[in-house]
């Protein structure tokens, strides 16, 4: 795992046009911003655990690498 420090309004990019924002701190709170491409699915972990409980396809089978 690559772990970065970032400060608000400050940016990490990822390949395939994929950018992370840190938009505010609030306690123990982080709130990001992400821009990514349509063909990207971008989910909450429990969001993307409870799609892959229901779906009949492998994760991430409409995504291109």
């Amino acid at each position: 795992m690559l772990v970065l420090t970032r400060r608000i309004n400050e940016t990490i990019v990822i390949e395939g046009g994929i950018r992370v924002t840190v938009v505010a701190v609030h306690g123990d709170k982080v709130r990001l911003g992400i821009t990514a491409p349509p063909s990207v699915r971008v989910d909450r972990h429990e969001v993307h655990e409870r799609r892959s409980e229901f779906s009949t396809e492998p994760p991430y089978a409409d995504c291109v690498l």
